[in-house]
């Protein structure tokens, strides 16, 4: 663990880290749309959280999400975690991941996801979660 997220995790204690997406592109435009205020909302399969691959998100917490190479980019403070199936994400709450163009475009996207996790089905619970950004850590 590197020196700039422990003293992160210091800072907020009980804070989780993340790293969002599943390349080193997709981290860094997600954390750009998180970094802008155009992402506000994020979705994972439940599973993940279930089969112990990273902390459900909790109302109130802050955690770390960090940048493709591991270190803290962002802290984010949970304000909603909703659960719900693929088929019930609606055009308001796509809206607020920031980086779909629609409903159709969420589908494709997080089908394709999914699916390269293993982990796509039709009916597959999902973990809606509402954040506010708290601190921008570049340069940590």
């Amino acid at each position: 663990m590197s020196a700039a997220l422990e003293a992160a995790l210091a800072r907020w204690p009980g804070a989780q880290s993340y790293r969002p997406g599943d390349s080193a592109a997709l981290n860094a435009e997600i954390l750009a749309l998180m970094r802008s205020g155009r992402k506000r909302a994020s979705c994972e399969a439940w599973s993940v959280f279930e089969e112990g691959g990273e902390a459900l998100p909790e109302v109130g917490r802050v955690d770390l999400a960090l940048d493709w190479q591991g270190r803290p980019a962002l802290a984010l403070r949970t304000t909603e975690v909703l659960r719900l199936r693929f088929g019930e994400m609606s055009e308001a709450m796509v809206a607020e991941q920031g980086e779909f163009a629609d409903l159709a475009d969420w589908r494709r996207g997080y089908e394709a996801y999914l699916t390269r996790s293993g982990r796509f089905a039709r009916d597959v619970e999902m973990m809606f979660e509402r954040f506010e950004l708290v601190e921008d850590l570049a340069g940590w």
